[in-house]
């Protein structure tokens, strides 16, 4: 029978506690949420939903295209020039996903014959984007200068160090000033994803390589994503000139892709601005998180410091952690729940979104129903 395996892979993910199902969530949803990447509450904000619905109103529902067809507006290249000055770089490129963005960054900058070393933790999109990369990766130990140097020094040509800023699952930093001292040592470029450092960190939430002091270097390259400090859609590669100019000729994800869509774009332009106007709504993030963090562990649970929004919490098992979640959603209560594959180090989580628009109620109560649910 054509695709049985499948029946085989299901019973399989059964057993292990690993079905995942979709969950339709309504327009005005009952729960407090702590699960989404809303970091800034910026999803909902008017500001934004505006600059969503004005931008398709005026440049249509879609893109119509390709970036080099007829999927570049006005709309677009205004972002990607704002997104560019706010981060501290020459320049941007804008993606329909950050997804996108990352497969693009990592296979145009890892060649045949360069050298890719990946930190052992990395998103999948990174992940993704070494396999589909001509050049040869090597993974290394997290967050851990030192090994990537010895990496380096197995190779004579071109390299480039791939790292997250902030990692999707504990929420810790990555070193980037050692690792970026570690890749110049030896001429190698620095890629860094900071999807989650991005309206978190830095000054006024310009993002982790502004906050390390690379912001600008013309041997850092940065992707990030729309979808979460920014409330909207889509990706951004930001970095020299010459490498956004590389990737528009060279990225299979920007060169075959229906560019963003206007009313993502619009949302995204309106949200950093007002970012702009109320910088310390990243500083709020990172108090949340602080916050959530010294609550728990006061209350006797495994959370995992916070270096930017991303509260973890262990859990006793991936069946535990899916009852978790269950019982804090019963409670009216939404958490992310982490299991393997999505978890690289085998353990499940709960995994907390610190926004800064929770209230001091609202943390008081998030910590209550987590540890009156815990396994």
């Amino acid at each position: 029978m054509a695709f049985g395996w499948i029946d085989e892979q299901a019973e399989l993910r059964r057993r292990a506690g690993l079905v995942r199902t979709l969950r339709p969530r309504p327009a005005d949803s009952p729960l407090l949420d702590l699960a989404s990447n809303d970091y800034l509450g910026l999803a909902h904000h008017p500001e934004v939903t505006e600059g969503a619905a004005v931008a398709a109103r005026t440049w249509g529902g879609g893109s119509t295209g390709s970036r080099l067809v007829t999927g570049t507006t006005e709309l677009h290249t205004e972002l990607e020039r704002e997104l560019a000055d706010f981060c501290g770089f020459e320049a941007a490129l804008v993606f329909s996903s950050g997804y996108a963005a990352n497969l693009a960054a990592v296979t145009t900058l890892g060649p045949h014959g360069s050298l890719i070393v990946s930190d052992a933790l990395n998103h999948a999109s990174l992940i993704d984007g070494c396999r589909l990369a001509r050049g040869t990766t090597q993974v290394v130990g997290h967050a851990a200068p030192d090994a990537v140097r010895k990496a380096l020094g197995t190779h004579e040509g071109p390299a480039v160090v791939v790292c997250d800023t902030v990692f999707s699952v504990d929420g810790d930093a990555a070193p980037l000033a050692a690792l970026a001292e570690a890749c110049r040592e030896r001429g190698a470029g620095l890629l860094v994803d900071d999807a989650h450092g991005l309206g978190v960190l830095g000054d006024g939430g310009r993002g982790a390589p502004q906050a390390a002091g690379l912001a600008g270097a013309d041997d850092v390259v940065v992707t990030v994503t729309l979808s979460k400090s920014l409330g909207s859609q889509g990706g951004a590669v930001l970095g020299p000139a010459r490498v956004v100019d590389h990737l528009v000729n060279a990225a299979r994800t920007f060169i075959f892709d229906t560019g963003l869509a206007p009313a993502a774009a619009g949302a995204a332009l309106a949200a950093l601005r007002l970012l702009r106007r109320e910088p310390e709504r990243a500083e709020r993030a990172r108090a949340v998180a602080a916050e959530l963090h010294a609550r728990l562990t006061a209350a006797g649970l495994e959370a995992v410091r916070p270096d930017a929004a991303v509260v973890s919490v262990r859990a006793p098992s991936p069946e535990g952690a899916v009852r978790w979640a269950a019982a804090c959603r019963a409670a009216g209560l939404a958490v992310g729940c982490f299991r393997p594959p999505s978890v690289p180090d085998g353990v499940s989580r709960l995994r907390l979104t610190a926004r800064a628009d929770l209230s001091g109620a609202e943390i008081e109560r998030a910590v209550q129903v987590i540890g009156e649910t815990r396994p």
